[in-house]
């Protein structure tokens, strides 16, 4: 098959190239079609109960991740001056498009009593900015006194205060966010320029914003610092331009197919699949590594330039499909984990790595035939000294060496599985970001002045139809709200308990004192003010229409997975239990940041999942090939090294167990193995070969397949450590410990691999059985079709 392959490839190579670039052209096109996408994403499954109860709290209360914070502490922010620059900012970001309220001190809104309509009516604090300071303090001192603010806009402590900005949903999730989050920002730096006055921004739209705004950067910078990465590694290997310019051509055709794929499936541009583009330069290069390095080690033998590219098709050529094919493994294995972010980044990852393969093959020998063959001076790397040096050694240390060689890897192996089991799974809503950065210190700064910026939502079910008038159901979610209060990192509840005490506090003119839930007789008197009154759109926030469900809405510090796991069930569930025991009334914890703390806990647990789809799945492929228990366990530990370093290191180091370093397992695993397999398709080759010498074909195999293992690791590595430069925790981890996973896979395989099969494979072969990887010719022979010795060879075994 494989002959008939080169033969036709060689044969229609130029016809076979327009073909590559038409379609490269018809993707380019298709590309421009790509969006970004703006969503917040979905990582919990939709038919997941807590999915399901968060969209029908969606449905019922409106969007909980909308809000946008500007916060100031600096007293001269109640200097006449400066608080009339501050009423400005609020009343210019009022009228922005995209915004649908702002609530600041300057648009303070109180309930007022009228006694003539018997109804409260909704009354600016500052009906225009005071002419005077003396004014100005009385009716800031009167804002104070509104209890229902406190904790909220005002930290009566330190006079810290806010502006919260509420965003229309359909401009949450648009292109329009980022333009409306600039603008927002924009407004805030020119009021700290005029007033000297420093401000904070926060809030689930600005760090999506923001977060959106730095990847779109990092993944261009990525694309761009792989490419020259790759390029200079290549010269540095081959010393030809033709070595470096053709791989890169064949990335680039393919990183164009990434975005054809991506159009065509009609996926978004995730934080995600933008990172394929790089990842395909880095993983797409080895190809060309071993594809070339075969090109010229079978010219050098032989001169024939036409047989050394054919051969490329007939001995590599299968070798690289299946390494190919393994690699996808690691990404396609994504698409089982119901994740729509994930099965989007795993098929289209793993279509184009194999679409990888078919350019490859198709372009490296099409490309080179047309070129002169290389000259002496582009086969010296063949004897790079060093390099020679080093394989040498690594071939006496796995003849001479293996107890010491099994001792050490034994005692890694010991080492790591200690730290594995000191690894803690622990997710941010706000990962990964520099502490030094401005998003992080400004997140701090509204956790020490209000309790946080993240939304928590709490809904009661009262259990009747207008339940919420119910004083006794009133009593019991302030008993709650109580207990919530006392709790650090949350701030005050808002609901309508906080409603009725401030309704209270308004029939009694505004005294404090008056500020907490009515007794039964005044209830009547207030809910009859109410339901004439101006506060229908303020109860709707918080009132289902029924008057059955509740909305208690907290704000919450960022205090990770871990912290907000053990707040939920182990401090507010046994409350919840106690204080509502004898109540008809049924008390449910939802919210943005439940959700996504929730979604990366479900979302860790899938990439696990998927590593060991991807294991087993990768197992039964060296099962096809070998047919051979001790063959595969032989392959299969060299691979499993690395992941149990890798794994040991984080938990050494602390670094947490989150979706951007689980995503690493399944990935290097389908990368890592297919060092294994081009080692043991050279390895069987040169066993037939060598009349079943072991050792001799250890050392052959160890020489020729050496050289390019150790290239495309370097490049791998390199190609990976750049993300280090990311400004992400997620992205500088992914880079920094794959990198470390493929340099000590590039070790295992060369140096374990050989040594486990010296040591545990006799070379005997039973003549009735022949495994998928003898039975395939190219990869059993490693010999010439017309070479009649070898044919002689071939029929004596």
């Amino acid at each position: 098959m494989w002959s008939k392959l080169a033969h036709y490839i060689l044969r229609f190579r130029v016809t076979l190239m327009v073909i590559l670039a038409a379609i490269t052209v018809f993707m380019g096109y298709q590309s421009q079609n790509i969006k970004w996408s703006y969503d917040l994403a979905n990582i919990v499954p939709e038919q997941d109960a807590d999915m399901i109860y968060f969209r029908q709290f969606r449905k019922t209360f409106g969007e909980d991740g909308n809000i946008m914070a500007i916060g100031i502490q600096d007293s001269s922010v109640y200097q006449l001056e400066n608080f009339e620059k501050f009423s400005k900012l609020t009343y210019t970001l009022e009228k922005k498009e995209g915004i649908r309220n702002v609530l600041g001190l300057p648009n303070l809104q109180k309930l007022e009593r009228n006694n003539q309509k018997m109804a409260f009516e909704l009354k600016p604090v500052f009906e225009e900015v005071p002419e005077d300071q003396k004014t100005l303090d009385s009716l800031l001192e009167e804002a104070k006194s509104l209890k229902f603010y406190s904790g909220q806009l005002i930290n009566d402590t330190n006079g810290a205060t806010l502006l919260l900005i509420t965003i229309k949903k359909d401009i949450l999730n648009s292109k329009n966010r980022d333009q409306l989050v600039d603008c927002i920002i924009d407004e805030g730096k020119k009021f700290e320029e005029n007033s000297g006055i420093d401000v904070h921004f926060a809030g689930l739209p600005y760090s999506r914003s923001i977060t959106t705004s730095k990847v779109k950067a990092e993944l261009n910078m990525f694309l761009v610092l792989s490419l020259i990465v790759t390029g200079i590694i290549l010269f540095l290997f081959f010393r030809s331009f033709k070595a470096v310019v053709f791989p890169l051509i064949i990335i680039g055709v393919v990183v164009v197919w990434v975005m054809g794929t991506l159009a065509l499936l009609g996926y978004k541009i995730t934080l995600l699949t933008g990172l394929i583009p790089p990842i395909i330069v880095v993983i797409g290069i080895p190809n060309s590594v071993y594809m070339l390095n075969r090109y010229h080690h079978e010219f050098n033998e032989h001169g024939d330039q036409m047989k050394a590219l054919s051969r490329i098709i007939r001995k590599i050529g299968v070798v690289t499909f299946i390494t190919n094919l393994t690699t996808a493994v690691g990404f396609f294995v994504l698409a089982t984990t119901q994740i729509n972010v994930l099965v989007e980044f795993g098929i289209v990852a793993g279509i184009n790595i194999m679409a990888t393969f078919i350019v490859s093959i198709i372009l490296i020998p099409g490309v080179f035939s047309l070129y002169k063959p290389p000259s002496q001076k582009h086969l010296k790397h063949l004897k790079f000294k060093m390099l020679d040096w080093v394989i040498k050694k690594i071939d006496v240390a796995v003849h001479k060496m293996r107890p010491a060689i099994f001792i050490l890897t034994i005692a890694v192996v010991a080492v790591s599985a200690v730290g594995l089991y000191k690894i803690k799974a622990v997710s941010f809503m706000v990962d990964d970001i520099p502490e030094k950065s401005p998003l992080k210190k400004d997140l701090r700064f509204f956790e020490k002045n209000f309790s946080g910026i993240m939304p928590l939502e709490i809904i009661i079910d009262t259990g009747t139809k207008k339940g919420v008038q119910n004083l006794r159901n009133l009593r019991k979610i302030n008993e709650f709200e109580n207990f919530i209060s006392s709790i650090d990192g949350i701030s005050q509840p808002i609901s309508v308990v906080s409603f009725a005490k401030a309704a209270r506090q308004a029939f009694f003119n505004q005294d404090e004192s008056f500020y907490s839930l009515p007794s039964n007789r005044e209830m009547a008197f207030i809910m009859r003010y109410l339901r004439e009154g101006e506060t229908e759109d303020l109860s709707q926030s918080f009132i289902d229409s029924t008057g059955q469900y509740v909305r208690v809405s907290l704000k919450i510090a960022d205090i990770g997975s871990n912290k907000l796991d053990s707040l939920v069930n182990q401090v507010i569930a046994p409350q919840i239990d106690s204080i509502f025991m004898d109540s008809k009334m049924i008390v449910n914890v939802t919210g943005t940041t439940l959700m996504f703390i929730k979604g990366n806990k479900f979302l860790i647990e899938n990439l696990l999942t998927s590593m060991l789809i991807a294991f087993v799945i990768i197992a039964f492929i060296m099962a096809l090939l070998f047919r051979n228990l001790k063959m595969i366990i032989i392959s299969i530990i060299p691979n499993i090294i690395p992941l149990l370093i890798t794994a040991g290191i984080m938990g050494y180091f602390g670094i947490p167990l989150k979706p951007s370093t689980a995503l690493i397992f399944s990935i290097v695993f389908g990368i890592s193995v297919d060092d294994s397999i081009h080692f043991l398709a050279k390895y069987r080759q040169e066993l037939f070969a060598k009349k079943f010498d072991v050792s001799k074909a250890i050392s052959k195999s160890i020489r020729e397949t050496g050289s390019s293992m150790i290239y495309t690791s370097i490049i791998l590595f390199f190609g990976f450590i750049i993300f280090v430069l990311s400004e992400f925790g997620g992205t500088i981890a992914l880079g920094k410990l794959t990198s470390i996973t493929l340099f000590f896979a590039m070790i295992t395989n060369v140096v374990v691999l050989p040594a486990l099969i010296l040591q545990f494979d006799s070379g005997k072969r039973d003549r009735s059985k022949h495994p998928l990887i003898e039975e395939i010719p190219e990869l059993a022979e490693g010999i010439d079709d017309d070479d009649k010795s070898q044919k002689k060879k071939k029929t004596t075994n």
